[in-house]
């Protein structure tokens, strides 16, 4: 069962039946439009990546291994209209784009939940990191140097279009990159440029400049991504915080 919170005064029924999703696509590549997005993950992660998706104008339902789930729940509560929940298959079943915010080790079980039909031809935006907290901390990770989780949702879902992004800094600076003074950059990478494209269009919307995001190409690129995990968590044992990011910063530039 997909819990529905109707967006109060906007009947977009209507527009639904008679919209075109390639259409809707190709506005929020260009920084406008709205779409029904799913979010798989109740954590801190899809709570605020959900949040400003909402904020942001989309329908966006989140998806859980169960219909109820009291994150879910509490999290449809303070988002208002526009947010719904339901099970990881409820949410992408209705999507014309999902987001991937379950951890790096359970994400192909989720995605799978989805299911691969639900998932096909949609882009797909893995968030996730290969953390495995089993042996404490300093986490170790899961999958790396030949592998990443990017590439192995992408082999399991061929016909889904993955990009990977927004892994490499903390929630604070995923939606509010303006909270981190200065120039600092954000990475992408994905099989699909066009893919990309829309995921850029809704980096934008989230405050990140696009001279800022830099493309590593194909999805074997999440294996820097991911890697650059262990470097991230040192960081922020040093710094005190995790509200920081990093400055790829070349010769000759001022």
């Amino acid at each position: 069962m997909r819990y529905v919170f109707a967006m109060a005064g906007r009947d977009r029924s209507a527009t639904l039946r008679a919209g075109n999703t390639g259409h809707r696509l190709e506005a929020i590549a260009k920084g406008g439009g709205w779409m029904r997005i799913a979010v798989l993950g109740t954590g801190t992660v899809g709570r605020t990546i959900g949040t400003k998706l909402v904020e942001l104008g989309h329908e966006v339902t989140m998806g859980s291994r169960t219909a109820d789930n009291e994150h879910g729940r509490e999290w449809v509560s303070a988002a208002g209209g526009g947010a719904a929940q339901g099970t990881f298959e409820d949410a992408a079943s209705g999507a014309e784009l999902v987001f991937n915010c379950t951890g790096g080790a359970v994400a192909l079980e989720a995605l799978r939940a989805a299911g691969a039909a639900n998932l096909a031809g949609k882009v797909v935006v893995d968030v996730s990191n290969p953390l495995d907290f089993s042996q404490g901390t300093p986490p170790t990770l899961t999958v790396c140097n030949t592998d990443s989780v990017g590439e192995r949702i992408q082999r399991e879902f061929p016909d889904a279009r993955v990009v990977k992004t927004l892994n490499t800094v903390n929630t604070a600076v995923m939606t509010n990159p303006a909270g981190v003074p200065g120039h600092h950059n954000l990475f992408i990478s994905g099989n699909d440029d066009e893919a990309k494209t829309t995921v850029k269009g809704i980096l934008g919307a989230f405050g990140w400049p696009q001279h800022t995001i830099i493309d590593l190409g194909d999805i074997t690129g999440a294996r820097g991504q991911e890697m650059y995990l262990p470097l991230w968590l040192r960081l922020m044992g040093r710094l005190g915080r995790p509200d920081f990011n990093i400055a790829v910063v070349h010769a000759g530039e001022n």
